[in-house]
């Protein structure tokens, strides 16, 4: 039995450079807010942890850039 090849999707690799090169405006704050409170009350980690995050880069922005 042979082992499967990965094959390399051109497109795909477009799509990470595009979105690499183009800016992504956060929501605002309170929004997040309220994802991260909605996360929290669903014990979701990941989510709770994810809209922690977005909330520090919205308003700090500077936040963990070197």
């Amino acid at each position: 039995m042979s082992r499967p090849t990965h094959i390399a999707r051109p497109t795909e690799v477009a799509a990470i450079r595009a979105a690499a090169r183009s800016a992504r405006p956060l929501p605002p704050v309170p929004a997040l807010l309220a994802a991260l409170l909605e996360a929290h009350a669903r014990s979701d980690r990941e989510g709770t942890h994810l809209a922690a995050h977005r909330v520090v880069r919205a308003a700090e922005p500077q936040v963990g850039e070197a």
